[in-house]
């Protein structure tokens, strides 16, 4: 358990068997000198599976796929120099992603530091404030009360990689030499004192910080309000059916109608939730009906959902306004008359028990203006429906209709951002496949698109990337994984030349600049850049191809199925057919 050759390999040893014991299941190293003492201690140690990466930014965002899907802190290492700050990007997702990762940097020790020694810089606080918390361990000793310091230590950086919010922790770790395990004398008398019971003292971690919060205090309030909506937001719960029944709990006892956004599980777990609604994008673009529907009160669970339309109707509208989240962060984007209620729907869920009688008029208030929202949501699905299912064209917008159809039952699901992610909004349809959408919707950017979707995959069932060309071109680094990574990951390929989501906004009408310095095609032919890496290749020609290469999906390897659209086209599609969608909406009397 302990490695007792010399100096670092005891420090290290200890470093790695304290966080396997804490819960650590995953390493990910990144070849280099100055950190050969962790990776031999993370390469020898049974219970964690330490996967050796080449390249730092893919490796950082395969941890980050890793740690998004497990839940459980992941560990990143490197090598000192610059070899760490290509973890930034990930970093930064992970922190506005709410995604336990723990950064542990190898460095020079102090003496060798500002002084041209090579391969040195100032890695201390090199991530800024993106951390939960960061700190620099002292160098290695063999002194015990420093080795209780580095288990505490670490004890602490694992409590804070999960509380109060997940996020990252930044260790940055400096070794003398000998970097290599050679055998150091003086290590022999810390062997012979060193205390048996020197772990017994590492307590599981909580999983869930306990709230004190009084869920009468929101039926209550909620007894005030004869219209409110429940907006389901972008979320990744653990225990999706747990959160969706929670979720449907709520809107049970309000009569209130869930607007789920389609990154959130709720979607994909329809039958649990009668009052679901997920044509809310599109039901809002009707003036009338925006102004119809306006809600008294909105209870919102997590970050808000992407559609731009519904945010900019909550504030013109400004109704009064509570979040239901246990972080301590701000998530009040609109500004507007909000509650923050530090709790989490599943612990809300638990506290709700019965509601005492509505006020008859209240109740039937709330029952007539919840049938409004499901007879619209009716309505525009039977629309889409019709209008998309008569298309056999291949044009990026069915792509996501389709999907949540054909997929295999609990399949997980990488949705890359740019128009992958709003098309799943617009038209992610509700079905009961228990599917679990994954995304990197904290800082909102494509870096690391693939080596997330290979993390998220990895040791799991076979799972779905649905992609454009520049997400997928700008990880392509992430394909070097394919000889580490276990299971399968379908790739969906949008290839429509450029950046699809840039033809939705006005600059898309002054070309030049547009073409170039926007949209910016890149020309590749993904059938050579497949066979580049070594990866199965397919190209999609018919509607009723895809689905046959859906499922069922194989069990093993990556594959790549590209879809070729007209990038122009998708967009005049979407600009023409979204409003008049919209449009076809008619109220029904009740």
């Amino acid at each position: 358990m302990i490695d007792f050759r010399n100096i670092n390999t005891v420090w290290a040893s200890i470093f790695v068997e304290t966080l396997a014991q804490l819960g650590l299941k995953t390493a990910i190293v990144c070849p280099g000198s100055r950190s050969t003492p962790l990776t031999i201690a993370f390469a020898q140690h049974s219970s964690i599976e330490t996967i050796p990466i080449l390249d730092e930014r893919s490796a950082s965002f395969f941890a980050l796929g890793i740690a998004k899907k497990s839940g459980i802190p992941t560990a990143l290492v490197c090598t000192s120099g610059t070899a760490g700050a290509n973890f930034y990007p990930a970093i930064i997702e992970a922190k506005e992603s709410r995604v336990p990762l723990l950064i542990l940097t190898a460095d020079r020790p102090p003496e060798l530091r500002d002084c041209h020694a090579g391969q040195t810089i100032d890695q201390v606080k090199l991530y800024g404030t993106y951390p939960n918390w960061q700190t620099e361990l002292t160098v290695p000793s063999l002194d015990l009360a420093l080795l209780r310091y580095l288990r505490q230590t670490l004890i602490y950086t694992w409590e804070r990689s999960q509380f109060p919010i997940p996020g990252v922790v930044h260790l940055n770790i400096p070794f003398r030499d000998p970097l290599h395990p050679v055998c150091q004398p003086e290590t022999e008398a810390l062997k012979s004192i060193f205390p048996d019971n020197f772990f017994a003292t590492i307590n599981s971690v909580k999983t869930s910080i306990f709230s004190g919060f009084d869920a009468n205090f929101l039926l209550k309030q909620g007894s005030n309000y004869s219209q409110g909506i429940i907006i389901a937001g972008v979320a990744q719960p653990q225990n999706a059916e747990g959160y969706c029944q929670a979720i449907a709990h709520l809107s049970q006892q309000f009569n209130y109608p869930v607007l789920a956004e389609g990154l959130s599980p709720v979607r994909n777990y329809s039958t649990l939730n009668p009052y679901l609604i997920s044509t809310y994008d599109l039901i809002l673009r009707n003036p009338t009906l925006a102004d119809k529907l306006v809600p008294q009160v909105v209870i919102q669970i997590g970050d808000l959902p992407t559609s731009k339309t519904l945010r900019n109707w909550l504030d013109q509208k400004q109704p009064d306004y509570f979040i239901l989240d246990p972080s301590y962060q701000n998530l009040d984007g609109l500004h507007g008359k909000t509650t923050h209620l530090r709790i989490s729907i599943e612990q809300l869920s638990e506290q709700i028990y019965y509601r005492e009688a509505p006020d008859p008029l209240n109740l039937m208030e709330s029952q007539l203006y919840c049938h409004l929202w499901c007879e619209l949501e009716s309505q525009m699905k039977t629309v889409i429906n019709q209008q998309l299912e008569a298309i056999n064209l291949l044009i990026e917008p069915k792509v996501a209709w389709l999907l949540p159809q054909i997929l295999p039952k609990n399949t997980p699901i990488f949705i890359a951002n740019s128009m992958p992610v709003r098309d799943v909004e617009f038209f992610w349809s509700p079905n009961s496949l228990n599917i679990q959408p994954f995304f990197n919707r904290g800082a909102n950017g494509i870096d690391g698109t693939l080596s997330t979707a290979l993390g998220i995959a990895h040791h799991q069932h076979s799972s779905i990337l649905l992609t454009g060309d520049l997400a997928l071109l700008h990880d392509t680094n992430g394909f070097l994984i394919r000889n580490k990574f276990i299971g399968h990951l379908t790739i969906i390929l949008i290839n429509n030349n450029g950046g699809g989501i840039f033809e939705m906004l006005p600059i898309s009408q002054f070309d030049p600049p547009f073409e170039d310095y926007f949209a910016t095609p890149q020309n590749i032919n993904f059938a050579q850049l497949a066979t580049t890496y070594n990866i199965e290749y397919e190209k999609i020609l018919s509607w009723e191809q895809l689905k046959q290469r859906l499922n069922p999906l194989p069990n093993t390897g990556i594959r790549i199925l590209e879809i070729q659209t007209n990038r122009k086209i998708d967009a005049q599609w979407r600009q023409k057919h979204l409003q008049q969608f919209a449009n076809q909406l008619n109220l029904k009397p009740l």
